[in-house]
């Protein structure tokens, strides 16, 4: 069995990097490898927009999450037609008209070269965090079917996705994000009618079981601050996919690579909604694996009966009750899922600095051999350092909260400054500096505080706030601030 699927696992991994490496010889210019001349397809660009969306994250840590609780999670996903339709509607148009590859130069011309760096710093840490997450994820399976040490399969997965992404640049990154789209909802669909026919009952069995054990549930509609409810998942849905489609290097590079500026609102708002059928149908396998070991609990081990650990129990399906070659085709599907994400970091983070840090602050002229150099190097970097981080994740409990916390802490506010920048005319510098400030302390203040303060006289000033909420707050805070002042600024 471990024969047939390492065979087909090399063949997909092989054919991959093999033809991602193809596009090398296309990629001779800095607009070739950040934008590919802005000559791709629209469905290619969708395909791309919806393959960076999903990623190991998705396809593990979503039915993890199903396994281990309920249809909270879900309530995310239901946000994203909101930020598909004010894409089209804003974001596309401020971008497509800017004509920069990146997507902080707007922020320059509205608040001043701080603003720029700020917010691309901002991005750069959260693409680290999400190599890593990412990283570690995909080598859950991998560790599970062959054995293989997972500090091993890290580096050489992160290496792997460097090559490719290094050398073929963003035609690379996005023509293997169409087909590696295709493979992980292929895997999906194949592993989720799999299971359902495996139970004694049939399919309705999992619905029963589910039912019983209130699995659909999509969370308390009550109105606590603290806890994960309907609410707060829901508005912070919206905020953080607002900030991925409004100001988020990974799309915004797709934006501009579109061919036309309606081609690139076609590909915003039908990548973003293909996710919402593809992740109901992630939390439908992790509702599917609970039912199925509540019928067959002997064998799960042991070590995997602890609800924490319920990244790893897909895994170990994948591994122990698929059959030959279909589990290799799922371990590809992972991987596919993963890789799409992992290659458009490192291509977008490499963008920006070249375009943000480079050429914006280079006192000679950048011809396209140094910009080829750095955009090589910085590449290089990006993957080395998303890789130490993956060896860091190894102990966390669980990747989705992690990640979720990690990138409200990380956002500093950012979206706050693109809608102040968008919505506000002229808006009052000062004024903006005061409000990312108080953002950036009261995100850092709802994120740390009910970690560090757990216990003692400190504990009474811990945020009572959920963590997911402090993206939300401090968008408010900064946006307010800003108009704010700048309000009273006009009346003087």
């Amino acid at each position: 069995m471990q024969t047939l699927d390492l065979i087909v696992f090399v063949l997909y991994m092989g054919g991959i990097t093999l033809f991602g490496v193809s596009f090398y010889s296309q990629d001779k210019s800095a607009s070739a490898f950040t934008l590919g001349n802005s000559n791709f397809p629209a469905w290619v660009v969708t395909m791309s927009i919806f393959a960076t969306f999903v990623s190991s994250i998705s396809f593990l840590g979503l039915p993890g999450n199903a396994y281990q609780s309920n249809w909270n999670s879900f309530v995310f996903s239901l946000s994203i037609p909101v930020a598909s339709v004010m894409a089209v509607q804003f974001f596309v148009p401020i971008y497509r008209k800017l004509n920069s590859p990146s997507a902080y130069s707007y922020l320059e011309t509205k608040f001043g070269l701080w603003a720029r760096v700020y917010v691309s710093a901002c991005y750069l840490l959260t693409q680290l965090m999400r190599i890593g997450t990412i990283l570690y994820l995909l080598a859950l399976p991998v560790n599970a079917l062959f054995g293989w040490d997972i500090l091993i399969i890290i580096a050489i997965t992160g290496l792997v996705v460097m090559i490719y992404s290094l050398l073929g640049g963003i035609q690379a990154v996005m023509w293997t994000d169409a087909i590696q789209g295709v493979v992980l909802i292929g895997g999906a669909l194949i592993c989720l009618i799999y299971i359902a026919f495996r139970m004694p009952e049939g399919p309705g069995q999992i619905i029963d079981i589910a039912q019983q054990h209130n699995k659909f549930s999509l969370g308390s509609f009550g109105t606590s601050p603290s806890e994960s409810t309907f609410w707060v998942v829901l508005i912070y849905g919206i905020f953080i996919n607002l900030q991925n489609y409004g100001i988020d290097q990974n799309y915004v590079q797709r934006y501009m690579a579109s061919r036309s500026d309606a081609e690139a609102k076609r590909s915003a708002l039908w990548g973003g909604m293909l996710y919402v059928p593809v992740s109901l149908l992630f939390f439908m396998i992790g509702t599917s694996l609970f039912a199925y070991y509540q019928v067959f609990p002997d064998t799960l081990p042991v070590d995997l009966q602890d609800p924490a650990k319920g990244d790893r129990v897909f895994p170990f399906f994948i591994v122990d009750v698929l059959p030959a070659g279909l589990t290799g085709l799922l371990i590809a599907s992972i991987f596919a899922a993963g890789m799409s994400t992992i290659s458009t970091s490192i291509n977008s983070s490499s963008t920006v600095l070249l375009v943000d840090y480079f050429q914006r602050f280079s006192t000679k002229y950048s011809s396209e051999k140094q910009s080829m150099r750095v955009l090589y190097l910085t590449s290089f970097v990006i993957s080395v350092l998303g890789i130490g981080i993956a060896f860091a994740m190894i102990n966390v409990k669980s990747a989705l909260d992690a990640w979720w916390k990690l990138a409200s802490v990380f956002s500093g506010g950012m979206l706050g400054l693109f809608l102040l920048g968008a919505f506000v005319e002229k808006v009052n510098r000062r004024g903006t500096i005061l409000g990312v400030a108080l953002g950036v302390i009261l995100i850092l203040w709802m994120s740390l505080s009910p970690l560090l303060w757990t216990s003692g006289p400190m504990q009474a000033y811990a945020s009572p706030f959920h963590a997911y909420q402090s993206i939300v707050f401090g968008t408010m805070i900064l946006f307010i601030t800003g108009f704010l002042v700048t309000l009273v600024a006009r009346r003087r």
